[in-house]
């Protein structure tokens, strides 16, 4: 908790330090209307909807991280000391994928990358779903954090991106509301499901479930699919 704090009280100490260099756009008044608007705006822009409704659709169908308590007693029997390194895992992979990424930006093809991430991360959940060896499981979280960074940086680069300066609040909301409700309704589902099929089918059947998704909005998306360059997206959002 203590570092925690420590890092919250270093991002407020640095947000204080930004500038803003350009006059904020002339608010409008707060009406119903004005509210609806990010909606509006995301079912408009089949980037923008793809990007999120595809990031919501994967979360949903993979939390099989909701059933890593049962892994650890049931399948892979390794107590809780076992269970406490599988849910560092997936955060350990997404760290190291983060790094990597601050290295070596993404550049091109960001669209059909987004895809590929959510598809590792659909393989991944199923790989981990029928492994019962403790190593192969470590290594499928692993893929499965470092996928999900790599997703959701394209995603929110690209929400940001082609989002207008007056619009980007309101439509950052709804991704958040979007996003935020698909994790803790991906482990209802996973619970759920996993009482009416069972541990490790619920957890494939997910995986499976979240390459149909990266399969078909490819096919239903394809705007998003073959958005190249995020500066493409910047240099043509309007206002």
């Amino acid at each position: 908790y203590f570092a925690v704090s420590a890092l919250y009280l270093s991002a407020c100490l640095l947000l204080s330090t930004l500038v803003i260099t350009h006059k904020p756009p002339k608010r409008e008044p707060v009406t119903l209307r004005s509210m609806l608007t990010g909606f509006a705006f995301i079912r408009r822009q089949p980037v923008v909807l793809g990007a999120i409704s595809l990031d919501m659709v994967a979360v949903l169908l993979g939390g099989a991280t909701a059933l890593l308590p049962v892994y650890a007693a049931d399948v892979l029997h390794t107590g809780s000391v076992g269970l406490g390194i599988l849910r560092a895992s997936p955060a350990i992979g997404a760290l190291a994928m983060s790094f990597v990424l601050a290295h070596y930006p993404l550049k091109t093809q960001v669209g059909f990358k987004m895809f590929a991430a959510v598809g590792a991360f659909g393989l991944s959940t199923v790989v981990f779903g029928l492994s019962k060896w403790l190593p192969l499981s470590l290594a499928a979280l692993l893929l499965m954090g470092a996928a999900d960074v790599v997703s959701v940086v394209i995603r929110s680069s690209l929400v940001q991106l082609a989002t207008p300066d007056a619009l980007r609040g309101r439509v950052s909301a709804v991704n958040s509301m979007f996003i935020g409700t698909s994790n803790q309704l991906g482990e209802f589902e996973s619970g759920m499901t996993a009482a009416l099929l069972g541990t490790i089918p619920s957890v494939v059947v997910g995986g499976l479930g979240t390459l149909a998704v990266a399969i078909l909005w490819s096919r239903w998306f394809p705007q998003l699919r073959h958005v190249e360059r995020f500066a493409t997206l910047s240099a043509n959002s309007p206002g």
